[in-house]
């Protein structure tokens, strides 16, 4: 083997290395944790999305699933049934929470709703 084509070689894999290395951290930017607190302004039980008007005036919206957990200021440490996730929220409209979330842009998608405490 010339030395030639194993510094082709050699350089190929390090160029690898680096493409991956970059590919890896935007994947994995989308999976940051996000919190913010606001007012439930809306919930679309239909389309499983919350409104929530933050202190600023500007109105979010997220996604929530099955698998959001939700957790009440009396139910502190037990949690709520992720079955009551839609009765929750719905119960929420007008009251302060701190949401939990992932995604950029438009589409972010809650992965915890809690009473917010002042």
């Amino acid at each position: 083997m010339s030395l030639r084509f194993k510094l082709r070689g050699s350089l190929f894999a390090a160029l690898l290395a680096i493409t991956s290395f970059f590919v890896w951290n935007a994947v994995a930017q989308d999976d940051v944790v996000h919190i913010m607190s606001g007012v439930v302004k809306h919930v679309d039980k239909g389309a499983k999305t919350v409104v929530i008007k933050t202190a600023d005036g500007t109105e979010e919206t997220f996604k929530y699933t099955e698998k959001t957990t939700v957790e009440g200021a009396k139910d502190a440490g037990k949690g709520i049934d992720k079955g009551a996730t839609d009765t929750y929220l719905a119960g929420k409209k007008g009251a302060k929470v701190t949401v939990k979330y992932v995604g950029k842009g438009a589409d972010k998608t809650a992965v915890g709703v809690k009473d917010a405490v002042d």
